[in-house]
Formats: C-alpha cells, structure tokens, sequence
C-alpha cells in the first residue's frame, strides 16, 4: 500500500490499527507456488496471524493448528477439517477428542503420550487417524529417533493410526541454506532407515523450512523470495522420494502487514528527542529487536492541517513549538508507546524530518505475529483493530477497537 491509501486509512479508521493486504498477500503467496511447482503443497501455519485464514485457504493446501483455541477459530471460520493439520506440543485427551469430532484430517505426535492418546480415541470410535510423527530437531519439540522407532516397532499394536509420515522443523529465521539442505538429507536417509528398518515406506514430510523475512533497515529486501528460490531445487529433489508440504508462517505473511499508530506527544529529556505513540510494544513484536536496537521500516505519514484537537490545545498554551520540530530539520527520536514500563521503546533512534504531534507512524512488514504476541492486556489498554484490504481495495474491519479491563477485572 502506498502512502495516501495507509494515510486514508488511519484517518478513516483511527489507530491504533493492523491493516492486512490480502491483495498482496496473495500476490506473494502465488509467486511462492509458481517457485516450487504443483510437485509441492503449502501449509499456513496459522499461529503467525489467524485473521489471514480466509484468504490463505485461497492459495494454500492446509493449515497447521497448534492449540484448542486455534481449532476453535477454524470451526467458527468453518474450515475443511480435513485441511487441517493439528499440531502442539500439549495435547489431552480431550484435545483429541474435540479434533476427531471435527474431522481433523491429520494429527501430529511430539510424543509417545500422543500416539496413545490418538490410538486410544481410535479405539473409541472405530476410526482410524493419519498421523504425522514429528522428529526432534534438538529442543522440546518432537520425539527423539528412539521413540518413534518405538512407536513404529509396535505398530500393530496402534492399530487405529495411520503412520503416514514425520513431521520436521528446526526453527525460524534460518539465513544460512545449508542447514535446510543438510536437514532434507538427513530426512531421506531417515526414511529410508525406516522402510528397511520396519517395512514401512512413510509417504508424507511436512517440513518447516524456517526461511528468513528481513525486517529493519539495515536488510536486504530487493528480493525477499530469494531463500525459496534458492533452496527450490532441493526441494523438487525431495518431493520426487515423498509427498512434500513445505510449512511457514513468518515468511509468507510477514510483507503485508501494517501498523498504523498516532504520534500523540513530543518531549525532550536530558538531550534525548522523545515521541510518544498511541500504540507501543504491546502490540508490536519485531523478533530481534532488543528493545529498540534495531530500526524497522517506518513510514512517517504527515497529518491534515488541523486535525488534531490535543495539538491545538497545547499550542494554545505554550506555542507551536511544543508540537511540531524545527522545518526541514532531521532529529532523531525514541520511539515509545503508552505503557507505564521503561521498557516500551520501539526504536532507540528514528531519524524523522517536520513530526509533530497527530503524524502517523506505519510500521511495516508486521503481518506475522504482532497481531496475537504482543502482550496486549497489560495496563489494560484499548487492544487496537484489526483491518483486513481485500483484492479489490475495500476495507473490512475484522475485529473493531476492543476494551481489555473487563478481562483484567475481578467478576464479583
């Protein structure tokens, strides 16, 4: 979006706000599709931002689920059951349940306790489950090699579960391709070992690949579909020995979102330039950021003359200077938001020309996480709306400004 559409935007709207572009979501998303081929499924991983599902079952095969809330969202969404995958490192047996209920169509196993809760549930109603076992890739997650061998040596006993893959992902941000191409070898011999092992020729891999999105200024973005493309040829290699689906979240959605938030007051303290913003760390999560250390992609988006009453009244009592920076004149800034902590800097120094107060600041590239990690209850602040641009320019509010004291409020 450019600057006039986010600058309508927030006026229309108010901040603080998300907006979400579909339009170039999409974009991305069937550019990503045409690099890989027909050979090879996408799985959104919907923790990354589930206000995206609608559009993401446009232009993926499935969807990853980690947590009962998040089925909960897909069953109130009305997703195909049968494109989910159900995933989590905490799985009851009432979990389960609820998921065979709904149809899941796969589940994955972290753990010897989930085989048996999945069989189990087999056992109860007389179905059986696809089941993706997922490989340990050094950190809480998955079983070790020992276990799913174990899993796979009684296989008769787990009569009411299909055994149909493993499921591998080794983390996020991952700049260095090599370590994807060594884990898609490592992944073939570990297939084969089981078809020799146990006569079980495995069909399925839903890997997560973990490829790298930039977010600060310092990045490279002239081309941010470059790590697909340079790992595409191992890929297609791998999806000739299995049935492959590659698994993301942060690199598919992170380009098309936006947060849009008000300069609502200038100071300066001891030689630092502060701005304050209507919005601030509870809402943005840019990983790496080390309380501001690094700087994202701000656009500074000047306001109308005359429209903003605070402004007005400040002046009124101590000038203009008190709202607006010297013409022409670029300062550097601390970024801050509305939280009583020290610790709600976004940007140590953001060099900005002509701010004053009313200005909207969008942050970019923030449509991966922000959304639902930002630690949104704390000093019970307003919970900012969430906007969704569709392909043909509309806006859609797809959850208006929320009040969060009533969470925070003891129910006498």
């Amino acid at each position: 979006m450019n600057t006039e559409q986010l600058k309508e935007i927030a006026v229309k709207y108010g901040t603080p706000s998300f907006v979400f572009d579909e339009e170039m979501l999409k974009q991305r998303m069937r550019k990503i599709k045409e690099i890989v081929g027909d050979s090879i499924s996408l799985c959104f991983s919907i923790k990354a931002n589930p206000f995206l599902i609608p559009a993401m079952l446009e232009v993926t095969d499935k969807l990853e689920v980690c947590s009962p809330g998040e089925l909960d969202i897909c069953k109130a969404l009305k997703v195909d059951a049968g494109r989910i995958i159900y995933s989590g490192v905490n799985k009851t047996f009432d979990n389960v349940i609820d998921a065979g209920e709904y149809k899941v169509g796969t589940y994955t196993a972290e753990s010897v306790k989930h085989v048996a809760l999945i069989q189990e549930n087999g056992v109860r109603n007389n179905e059986k489950y696809d089941v993706l076992l997922r490989l340990n890739a050094g950190s809480q997650f998955g079983m070790s090699k020992e276990d799913i061998f174990a899993c796979l040596e009684e296989k008769d006993k787990f009569d009411h579960i299909n055994f149909v893959g493993i499921h591998y992902f080794a983390g996020t941000q991952r700049k260095k391709l090599k370590h994807q191409i060594e884990e898609l070898s490592m992944l073939k011999d570990f297939f084969e070992e089981v078809n020799e092992k146990f006569g079980i020729k495995l069909e399925r891999l839903e890997y997560g690949p973990g490829l790298y999105v930039p977010y600060f200024d310092s990045e490279d973005f002239s081309d941010t579909l470059s790590p697909v493309k340079e790992l595409s040829l191992e890929l297609k290699e791998t999806a000739k020995w299995c049935s492959l689906t590659i698994e993301m979240g942060r690199f598919f959605v992170s380009e098309c979102g936006y947060y849009l938030t008000k300069v609502v007051d200038m100071k300066n303290n001891k030689g630092i330039n502060y701005l304050i913003i209507d919005g601030g760390m509870n809402h943005v999560n840019y990983l790496g950021q080390m309380l501001g250390m690094k700087n994202p992609i701000i656009e500074h988006i000047e306001r109308d003359k005359d429209n903003d009453c605070d402004a007005d009244v400040v002046e009124k009592y101590f000038g203009i200077e008190h709202t607006k920076a010297s013409k022409n004149e670029e300062i550097n800034y601390a970024v801050c938001g509305s939280l009583c902590t020290t610790s709600d800097v976004l940007v140590r120094q953001l060099p900005l020309i002509n701010l004053q107060i009313g200005d909207i600041l969008a942050f970019c590239n923030i449509g991966a996480y922000s959304v639902t990690e930002g630690i949104h209850l704390f000093l019970s602040r307003t919970m900012p709306q969430i906007l969704l641009r569709k392909e043909n320019g509309d806006i859609v509010i797809a959850r208006g400004f929320m009040e969060s004291s009533p969470i925070n409020t003891i129910k006498g």
